[in-house]
């Protein structure tokens, strides 16, 4: 647990959603209290249904809570209004998804500079340089989506999350669309991200061994958190899940 003193990247309270009314209503999340600490990499997992997904959009603002409170960096996130939650997500956090979201028509370099594009911002040059070097992007720049891998395109995705020094990082199963070899990149590049930098990553992911790139697994369950591991192992993941779908 964090420690009081110490105020978490994320924080989620009692946070409750559900999907339609009356009989036919789903619950997605049924009371998850998370904190999620500063500089590290934290892995979402659980069975399909589980809430995983869920709990990412509403941490991170994209989806509305029926009750419950969730902070970034301290800063309420529900009750924003639409313009507020806007400029957080925009100035404070970054997102990487299992479709790479990339625009066709932009250079690698540009996508990756598109979040300060659109916030009228100029780029820190060193933390670009720094980032781009780190993907192992710099001999792409000029290529356009079309012209990269998949691994690579994915790479672009990272930088451009990260371009803007966000809290926090929120990746929705960043190696679902890749080969075991590009999806191995690009967790060691978030891995290193949170390691070398101090950069707060969230990942949803299925897959033992992209949370073995974590340094803590929290486990969902019918909308609940009901476990979790810190220092995780493909290994013992794997084995944690066998044994908790086994009980399920």
């Amino acid at each position: 647990m964090t420690s009081p003193t110490t105020v978490p990247a994320v924080r989620a309270v009692d946070v409750r959603k559900s999907y339609g009314k009356g009989e036919t209503a789903v619950t997605a999340l049924a009371g998850v209290s998370l904190d999620v600490p500063k500089g590290q990499m934290t892995a979402v997992m659980g069975p399909s249904g589980s809430g995983k997904s869920t709990l990412m959009h509403c941490l991170a603002g994209l989806d509305s809570v029926d009750t419950g409170s969730i902070e970034i960096g301290g800063t309420q996130v529900v009750g924003l209004g639409d313009k507020q939650i806007t400029q957080l997500r925009r100035d404070r956090i970054g997102f990487v998804f299992q479709q790479f979201n990339l625009l066709p028509t932009l250079t690698a370099g540009e996508n990756i500079s598109l979040p300060l594009d659109i916030a009228g911002k100029k780029p820190d040059q060193a933390w670009y340089d720094e980032v781009v070097r780190a993907t192992g992007l710099s001999d792409r720049l000029s290529h356009r989506p079309s012209e990269l891998s998949g691994g690579q395109q994915q790479r672009v995705a990272c930088a451009r999350a990260l371009v803007t020094k966000p809290d926090v990082v929120f990746a929705d199963e960043p190696t679902g669309n890749l080969d075991s070899r590009s999806g191995a990149e690009v967790l060691s590049f978030l891995q290193s991200t949170a390691r070398v930098h101090g950069q707060t990553v969230v990942m949803v992911t299925h897959d033992p061994n992209a949370a073995g790139y974590a340094d803590r697994v929290v486990f969902l369950a019918d909308g609940l958190l009901v476990d979790e591991m810190d220092a995780p192992t493909a290994e013992k993941v794997l084995e944690r899940m066998k044994r908790f779908e086994a009980s399920v």
